[in-house]
């Protein structure tokens, strides 16, 4: 089983994204600090979860936190700054809604831009080591997954409810026949599509 803490003395807050490597949409990060006593053997990092299971977890993790926090960050800001940019924006904007504010921040991955003036870890797949990433990860996974569906009602010929803005053939087969929604990166499409936004 994952651990619970990586510094069992501070409050910390996992922190992970979703939708990185998408072709449209937002970009989605969350920031969670669990219970000292919270325990579910389930906890994984998200994409090893089934999608009612990570549902099912997002409710446990919504009702037994002791704070949570959802940012995103929009597909003008990740043209504008590039992706791993606005993951860090995105970031900072699920943390900002943190309180208590933690002592310690643990991010999944290698990088990060230090957030005012709060401690940091980077812990590559920390979302399959520690609960507190583990859950942020759910989190961003199912807020970003709930917002691709809503965009997929405005814009249903690219498949969204099911690919939720990732190069899927569907997708990008979509985008030739259809061009690009106001929704798609810029910065990620092929330089033929790219001409479709002029």
């Amino acid at each position: 089983m994952m651990q619970l803490h990586y510094n069992p003395s501070c409050i910390e807050a996992g922190c992970d994204e979703a939708g990185r490597g998408c072709l449209a949409g937002p970009v989605f990060a969350a920031a969670v600090i669990l219970p000292p006593d919270f325990l579910e053997p389930r906890l994984r990092d998200s994409k090893k979860l089934s999608p009612s299971l990570r549902y099912e977890l997002r409710e446990i993790i919504l009702s037994k936190a002791l704070a949570w926090g959802v940012g995103m960050a929009s597909p003008a800001e990740i043209d504008r700054f590039n992706i791993l940019r606005a993951t860090f924006l995105a970031m900072h904007r699920a943390i900002e809604k943190l309180s208590p504010v933690p002592d310690l921040l643990l991010i999944d991955g290698n990088r990060f831009v230090p957030y005012k003036d709060i401690p940091y870890h980077c812990i590559v797949k920390g979302d399959d080591l520690l609960a507190p990433v583990a859950a942020a990860s759910v989190l961003a996974k199912t807020f970003r997954d709930d917002y691709m569906v809503q965009l997929h009602d405005e814009f249903p010929q690219y498949g969204w409810n099911k690919n939720k803005g990732y190069p899927t053939l569907f997708h990008r087969q979509a985008l030739t026949l259809s061009g690009p929604s106001p929704h798609h990166r810029r910065s990620f499409l092929h330089p033929v599509q790219k001409e479709l936004f002029t």
